[in-house]
């Protein structure tokens, strides 16, 4: 069995704050994790900090980019065992994504359509939440996500296991 994690943020950005008003949740932002300590952090978002309209596939950093420039961001991580062949194929399935990472856009009008609760999916293009529920998908991971999927619904995972929560910057991998 092999550990992955899945990171539920809130940045406190306006965007984050325009997200978190429409949907009412806690947290705006999920990304997922091959390891304890976050170095192999994944998703769908900004590709520079300080702008919020140019995203697409990012490796993130609980210290670098926008997480840094956010020092507030509140998080809550979860861990998920799942089998040896899922997560070789989850990372096998990020490996090549991060290889053409340039043929990937931000799903920018599904993330506004959620707010309305509209599915609007366009190839090769995610928001966070779409990103996360379709690598577990690739991998075969069971889930029962919806298919209008937003970061809090991540929270249904049956077998999560909760982590840490608190301030991103203060977690702390040896301390689990």
């Amino acid at each position: 069995m092999k550990k992955i994690y899945i990171i539920l943020t809130y940045t406190g950005t306006f965007l984050s704050k325009i997200i978190k008003y429409y949907t009412g949740d806690e947290f705006s932002h999920v990304s997922i994790a091959l390891d304890m300590e976050l170095n192999q952090m994944y998703s769908f978002g900004r590709l520079n900090p300080y702008n919020p309209f140019y995203g697409g596939f990012v490796h993130e950093r609980i210290n670098r980019g926008t997480f840094k420039r956010f020092s507030r961001t509140t998080a809550r991580i979860y861990s998920l065992e799942i089998e040896e062949e899922q997560y070789e194929k989850l990372k096998h399935t990020i490996k090549y994504m991060k290889k053409i990472r340039r043929q990937y856009r931000f799903n920018t009008l599904g993330l506004l359509a959620v707010g309305f609760k509209i599915r609007i999916k366009s190839d090769n293009s995610f928001y966070c939440a779409e990103f996360v529920k379709y690598l577990l998908e690739e991998a075969k991971i069971e889930n029962n996500l919806p298919s209008l999927v937003r970061p809090e619904n991540f929270k249904m995972l049956e077998n999560l296991k909760s982590e840490y929560e608190g301030l991103l910057k203060f977690y702390k991998a040896n301390e689990i």
